[in-house]
Order: C-alpha cells, then structure tokens, then sequence
C-alpha cells in the first residue's frame, strides 16, 4: 500500500517504519480500537521492509483455546531454515507443537524460539508482523512477550497490533507501544471526501458523526446506506452493515463464508496447529462485495476485517451455525482438538460421543501445555454426559488439571460458588486469594473497586491499601503500581508510617527510595510499640533498601516471638527476610536451613504463593552456589507457578536465577539475555526489585559478550539516578560496575575504590566478584604481583562462601597470572589423546556441534568426553579450560 493511501496516519507510520532501523528498538506494539488501520500499517511496513525476511501472523478468536496455535504461523516457516540450531531448543519447539513430550515451560520455550530467531536472521533480517495479537492464545502470547524483551541487538523486528478491548500477556509485557487515535474531524473530512462526494450535507455530517474518526467506518458508511442514528458502539454498527451486504449474497456463498468464519479463516492466518483452515470456493459475488480480499502470502480469499467475520457470524441462525460446525468437525476429523471443539458447538442435548471426544481432545490440550482449555472442554464434557457417573468423573478431572496447571482458584470454583460481602470480608478473601492462590489480577480489580466505592473505617482503609500493597508486590507490574500508587496518594492521610515506608520502598525504589533508611530506623526506635505486621512490612523495606542487617536482632527476636504466638503470616515473611539476610551476609549455609524451614511451614499452612517465594530464594542461592542443576529445577518450578498468573516478583527471580546460574558457569550471552529482560541497558524498570538488584549481573554479562557500550550506559545510569544514595549494597554495585566500564587509565583507581567500600564486609559475596574482576584487569595490565594477590583474596571469599563455580573461576585468573591452582601437568597428562583432541578444540570457543564435525564424532559424544575431562583437571565449566590446559 503506498503513502498516499493511509490518510492522517503519517506520524505514525514514520515511527513504525523506523523499526526497520537501528536507531528504533527492536519491537512495537500497535494498539487501537478496531479499524483505526492497524493491519494497513502493518501492510505498509511488510511492503517496506526491503532486505528483511517477513513473516505475518494474525490471532484468531477460534483458536485463542488452542495452546502455541499463534506461535505455530511464526515458527514454522523458519524451521526449514534452522539446520544449526542446537537440537535441545529443536526439541522444545517440536514438543510444543506435536504434544508427543510435556508441553515446555515459557522461559525455554522462549529461549530456543530467541535462539532461532537470532539464527535466521543472521542470514538476512527477519521482520515478524502480528495481526490480532489480542486473540493469541496465552502459551503464544507469553513466549512472544519473552522472546520480544531480548531482542536488542539482533537482526529481528517485531511489530504486533492489538486492541485494547481484550486482555492478553503482551499487556504487561512493558514492551514500547504506538497508540492509534481517530482521526482528527479535519483529516475525517478530507478521508470521507475520497470515498464518496455526492453526499447531501445531512449525510455527510451524520456519517462523520457515526465514524468518531474511525478509518474504517468512514469507508465503509458511505457505501452502505445504512445511517441508523442510535447510540450503538461502532464495532456492532458495522457489523450490521456487513450484514446488509450478506443479505445480498447466494445462500451457497453465505455457507462458504460461515464455514470461514467458525473456523478462524483470515488474512496471513492460512496455517493452523494440526489442520489447515478452511478454504473458501465460489465467493466471487462476496469478492465483489468488498467483504473479502485476496491473502497477500497465498493468494486465497480471506476476511478484509475481523468485523466482517464477525458480521457472518451474526447473521447466521442459531441452526445454520451448528450444522456448519457439524461439517467443520468432519473436515477435521484427523484433528481431535479441532473436531472437538466444532462437535460441542453443534451439539445441543446430551451426547456420550461428544463428551468423549471432548475428553479425548482435553488430554491432548493439557498434554500441549492448554490446561485453561482442558478444563472448559472437560467442564463441556461433564454437561453433555448423559450418565451421572461420567458427569461427575469429568468434572473431577476439570478440577484435578486445574490443580495440577496451579489454577486454584478454577479448582475451587468447580466446587464451591459462593460469595463473601462486606468489606472486611473482601478483604479477608483478597489475602487468601494472594498468599493461597497467588491471585494478583482480579485481586487487584476487586480491592480498588472496594476502595473507590468507599470504606467508612479507617482501619479497614488501611487494611485495603495494606494488601494492596502486597498485591502490587507481587505483581510487579506498573500498570497496576501506578493504579495502587493514586490510591494511596488519595487516602494519603490514613496510612500509618510502615504502610507509607513500604509503598515507597516496594514500588518505585529509584524514585521514591531516598531517605527510607533513615525513615524505618525512626519508626522502628520503639519496637514494642510496633504490632507484628508492622514490622514484618518495615523489614521488607529494610531488605529492599539495602540496610536489613542494621535490624537483624530485631529481626530474630519478633521470628522467635511470632513463632510461639502463632502469627503465623508474619512468621513466613520474616523468615523469608532472616534467609536473604543470610545470603547477603554470606551465611549461606544458615539460610538453606531457614528456607527449608519456611517451606515446611507454608506446606503446613498452604500458603502457596510462600513456598514459591522461598523457592525462588533458594533457586537463587544454588546458582550463587554452583550448583546450577538444583538452580534450574527452582528456576523452572518457580516460573511455571507464577507465569500464568501475572506474578511479576517471581518471573523476575526467575530470570535473575538465570542470569546468576549462567553468570556461575562463564555463559554469558545467556546471562545478558535474561538479565536485560529484567531491565534494558542503561534503564531501571520502574516498579521491579531486580531491575536494581541485577545492576552487576548485567553490566558483567554486557561486558563479557562486547557490549561494552550498553555496559557503561547502564553503570553510568545506576550512578545517574543516584543509587549510590539508595542503600550501601547499591553504592558497592555502582561501585563495581563503573570500575568494570571504565576506561584503562581510570579502571585502576575505580577498582581499588571499589574493593575498599565499606559495604563490602556486609556483602562478601558481591565485593569477590569485584575482587574478582579487579584483579583479571591486573592480569591484563601486566601487574601480575598485584593481580595473584587480589584474586587470592577473591578465591578465599568464594571458597569461604561455597560458590565453587566462582571459585573455580577465580582458580583459572590465577593460573594465568602466573600460579597454578589445581590442574597440573600430571592432570593433564592423564587424558586420553582424543580427550585431550576434543578439550583443545572447546578451549578455543567451539560448540560441541563444531567440534564434532570436525572430528567426525556427534555432539553427545563430544559433550560425554567433556564430561569426563572437568572432574579430571578439577574445573567445572568450559571456560576454565584454557587455562586448565596452559598450566599442564
């Protein structure tokens, strides 16, 4: 479509076609109402991506029950493409589309899916258009949001237009978006205009006035002649115009177009998962009717706008949609899913073959990873089984799969619908619902609702803001931070000092995170006067500012306390702050016992969304730890629970135990990938915890794969925004990582600067990892005396700390500096020749794949050869290998 054809849309267009380029970030979301031009402008990039590689996409409402349907269409045209990507990704990608191993969690989905991405487009770059992003079934639209966040610095371009109406992952996903307005009444005018100009001036003003500035009722108002002058929303008076052309067509034609429609057909959307769609044939008159367009990848007619679908839909008689899904399930009959779904739809009375199909299609759906469709097939099932027993058996298992996908609140529904009133019993719920359930969304929804309608007891207001908070915690999503954030400046005057402490220290820490050091110190002078829950919330903040430790007896009395009172909420998340005060002062031994210990407690108690929490603690003190196997399966557990549920706190852990496992063991394209999912570079993600808390992570991570622009930008913008004044843990980070950015001549004095900071003795841990990159720069300045001295230093706090990995690590600077630790001639002299062929070959940075096409041996054999060799020359990671094998 050329320029002059998208009218009044010429900023927008500009900033979507500067995707295409490298002064724009990598992603665009476009979001607006229904015929605002999204899919035009979509057109227009696709058109104008010279060089690129486009692959389009559209969402279907048919298929949004269908797990991994959307990410099918932009995946499997690059499969063909991808012979070097690394078996282990194939295989997740193979398992989520042909259900014949366990549907694979989002992080490594997401993972191998970013890993073909980057492989494709090394070839020539690789632009992905979604259309209807907001009917993505949740699986793709998660894996999208993931892959979409770490696309900085690839040859791949995403751009997803959406409408605001329906709810979808990409929400919350912070990905930057392009707001779709109407059109102003002058460019209105001059739109209309081009359409048609025999307009009487009654017609012409009603026609703008219907429009409100929508492109696409401003094309089509005119041909219609359908002006009805009722307060009805546009979407349905178009719909209502399409119908007046349907009612022109042959009978024959309006059959086609229902089949169509109830099958999800639709521009860029001619592959399914399982099955094809269906093709339309003899639409000639409906061509001619401007209700269908041909699809611009094949060809074939398709919808021209979702409304028009929709229209079809509409128009059709209650009996005329059911024989047509009748004939739609015979069509996919090789498709249990498919056929099922178009079964239960034209099915009316009881039907034991129906309901087993649908069974049968459910088991398929939960295996994919669909357990949110497996329960409302089954719950379909139990309605259509004619026999109690089998009624009741299916519900129970709609109930079973909901507990097993950690849909709790689903489960409970199946068995109990009954209604709390009253505001202290919302209340009540919306705890239970949090730490039982990990419900955030609809809690979140239900408790502003509550605060807005008014709560005549003070008490209780700051109860609701109380949870609120915790809501807001939990989610860590901004959206909903800003919504709490208005709340609280609204009944401001209610909130007693803890409560106003935590909202500034658990929400937006870099800009309201000065002086809360001093603030809990104050309110925390007279503890006694403190109930529990008030200093369960001032010692979050504590923890969260960095000064935890300053309050560690107080700590540990109101733990002992609270345990034999049976305060027992209180008790869990004070534990929680006695196991990371643990791990910061380097008692690490101390706070697996305590986290052991808190999940005993939560299983007793069945606060859920706690024993994830702690999971998340001792995921990431295995990585700190070396032991990356256990740090995986926590990582993995803890997404897999709080993904689906919106429960930001725990995704982010999740990603910054991967960023600190693949920190652990020297892979650090891994580690950028997920520590810039938390935070890009040189940004803080406002409302999120780790966005400060991974400030090394990062920098280290962008250091080590030659972003060493994006490393300086992000030390840079930690001592920009004053983090440094934040809390001594964040001035020992900045410290560090603008020593680690910093050019030759001033790396020295930054670095002794660094090591010399006094909030090193509070945080061993972080300041070894300064050690230990301060003393690899010696290393490479040539200061060898000065460099074997600091990494000694470095070595002894790892090992001290149980951080093997980084102790290993810290072994391998030392080798090359000059004093060999572990592997000596004699180790290396105990290899075999091919070991010792295969350790040389990854020594210099080759795969296990390139190291057995040269050797003419597969990858599994190389990597049970490397396996062998570690233990051998006392390492534990591929990067210690060269200098393993150097002190031999």
């Amino acid at each position: 479509m050329g320029q002059g054809k998208l009218i009044g849309r010429d900023e927008e267009r500009s900033r979507l076609l500067a995707l295409l380029g490298d002064a724009a970030g990598p992603v665009l979301v476009l979001r607006g109402e229904a015929g605002l031009g999204k899919t035009a402008l979509l057109d227009e990039l696709a058109a104008a991506a010279a060089g690129f590689r486009v692959v389009r996409c559209a969402g279907a409402e048919a298929e949004r029950d269908l797990a991994f349907a959307g990410l099918h269409q932009l995946v499997f045209p690059l499969l063909p493409d991808a012979a070097g990507l690394d078996p282990a990704h194939r295989a997740v990608i193979d398992a989520a589309f042909t259900g014949t191993a366990a549907a694979p969690q989002v992080m490594a989905l997401g993972i191998a899916v970013l890993d073909l991405l980057t492989l494709v487009s090394a070839a020539s770059p690789l632009l992905l258009a979604v259309d209807d992003g907001q009917w993505l079934d949740v699986p793709s639209a998660q894996v999208l949001a993931f892959t979409a966040r770490r696309l900085a610095g690839t040859a791949v371009r995403v751009a997803v237009a959406v409408r605001p109406e329906a709810s979808s992952p990409l929400d919350g996903a912070g990905l930057p978006e392009l707001n779709l307005e109407p059109l102003t009444e002058q460019v209105s005018t001059r739109l209309l205009d081009l359409q048609q100009t025999g307009l009487s001036p009654y017609h012409r003003n009603m026609i703008l006035k219907t429009a409100a500035g929508n492109p696409l009722a401003l094309i089509e108002l005119p041909r219609a002649e359908l002006l009805d002058t009722g307060a009805i929303a546009l979407p349905r008076r178009l719909e209502k115009i399409y119908g007046t052309r349907l009612r022109g067509l042959p009978a024959t034609e309006r059959g086609e177009l229902l089949l169509a429609a109830l099958d999800g057909t639709g521009a860029g959307s001619a592959r399914g998962v399982g099955a094809a769609r269906y093709r339309m044939r003899g639409v000639g008159r409906a061509v001619e009717a401007g209700l269908l367009a041909p699809d611009p990848a094949t060809g074939e007619p398709v919808f021209r706008h979702p409304l028009v679908r929709s229209a079809v839909v509409q128009a059709a008689t209650p009996h005329e949609r059911r024989a047509a899904h009748a004939d739609l399930a015979e069509l996919h009959r090789d498709s249990p899913e498919r056929r099922a779904v178009h079964l239960a739809a034209a099915t009316v009375d009881p039907d034991d073959d129906v309901a087993a199909a649908l069974e049968e299609a459910a088991v398929s759906a939960s295996r994919r990873g669909g357990a949110a469709t497996a329960i409302t097939w089954l719950t379909r099932a139990a309605e259509l089984s004619r026999r109690p027993a089998d009624r009741s058996r299916r519900l129970a298992d709609a109930a079973y799969v909901a507990g097993q996908a950690g849909l709790l609140d689903t489960a409970q529904g199946l068995a109990d619908d009954a209604a709390l009133d009253g505001p202290a019993a919302k209340i009540t719920a919306g705890y239970v619902a949090l730490y039982r359930e990990g419900e955030v969304v609809a809690n979140h929804r239900r408790i502003t609702a509550l605060l807005e309608s008014g709560v005549a007891d003070e008490q209780l207001t700051e109860r609701a803001l109380s949870l609120m908070l915790a809501i807001s915690q939990f989610a860590a999503d901004p959206v909903r931070w800003e919504r709490t954030d208005a709340l609280f400046d609204r009944f401001g005057d209610r909130m007693g000092p803890s409560t106003a402490i935590a909202r500034d220290a658990w929400g937006d820490l870099v800009k309201r995170g000065h002086g809360i050091p001093e603030r809990i110190a104050d309110a925390l002078a007279d503890p006694a006067a403190r109930a529990p829950w008030d200093v369960m919330r001032l010692t979050v903040s504590a923890y969260y500012v960095g000064v935890l430790g300053d309050h560690r007896e107080l700590l540990l009395r109101t733990v002992d306390r609270e345990t034999e009172a049976g305060a027992v909420t209180s008790v869990m998340v004070l534990l929680q702050m006695v196991m990371l005060d643990q791990i910061g002062a380097g008692a690490w031994a101390e706070a697996e016992r305590t986290g052991r210990r808190g999940l005993d407690l939560t299983a007793g108690h069945g606060y859920t969304l706690f024993a994830q929490s702690f999971r998340a603690f001792l995921g990431l003190l295995a990585a700190y730890r070396g032991d990356l196997a256990r740090a995986r399966d926590l990582q993995a557990a803890v997404d897999a629970w709080g993904r689906p549920r919106g429960l930001g706190f725990l995704t982010e852990y999740a990603e910054a135990i991967g960023a600190a496992a693949a920190l652990s063991e020297g892979e650090y394209e891994t580690a950028y990938a997920y520590a810039a999912g938390i935070t890009a570079p040189g940004t803080f993600s406002r409302y999120s915890q780790q966005a400060t808390r991974t400030l090394l992570d990062l920098v280290e991570a962008a250091a080590h794969t030659g972003r060493h622009d994006a490393a300086l930008a992000h030390a840079e913008a930690a001592r920009d925004a004053g983090l440094p004044a934040l809390s001594p843990r964040l001035a020992l980070l900045t410290a560090g990582a603008l020593a680690i950015t910093a050019p030759r001549e001033e790396a020295g004095a930054l670095f002794a600067a660094a090591v010399a900071h006094p909030a090193g003795r509070a945080f061993p841990f972080e300041l070894a990892r300064i050690r230990l990159a301060y003393g690899a720069w010696l290393r490479r300045a040539r200061d060898l005396t000065s460099a074997r001295q600091t990494l000694t230093e470095a070595l002894g706090a790892f090992d001290l700390l149980g951080a093997a990995t980084w102790a290993e690590r810290a072994r391998a600077e030392l080798r090359a500096a000059g004093r060999p630790t572990r592997a000596d001639r004699a180790a290396v002299a105990a290899l075999t020749p091919q070991e010792r062929q295969i350790a040389e070959l990854a020594a210099t940075g080759l795969s296990n794949r390139e190291i057995g096409a040269r050797l003419f041996l597969s990858p599994r054999t190389v990597g049970a050869h490397l396996y062998k060799v570690f233990p051998k020359l006392g390492i534990t990671s591929r990067a210690s290998l060269r200098d393993a094998l150097q002190s031999g």
